[in-house]
């Protein structure tokens, strides 16, 4: 099993999320709960196309954290 970091982030009245380790690799949706499944999907879809295109799926090497700031 492999696990990649997905950034989601508020757009209007959506949210659209990505992948920092798997370029091209987006989603949108009406709630965060949508765009989650749908980014699920997209990465299952991405990583098969990598798959079938004989290019290695990349290594996870991301990482996100919290800054407090005031």
């Amino acid at each position: 099993m492999r696990k990649f970091l997905i950034v989601i982030e508020r757009a209007g009245k959506n949210y659209s999320a990505y992948s920092p380790n798997l370029h091209g690799c987006v989603a949108t949706g009406s709630t965060r709960e949508e765009v989650e499944e749908r980014m699920h999907e997209a990465i299952e879809l991405h990583i098969k196309g990598l798959v079938e295109d004989g290019l290695p799926i990349p290594k996870s090497h991301a990482s996100a954290a919290y800054v407090a700031v005031q």
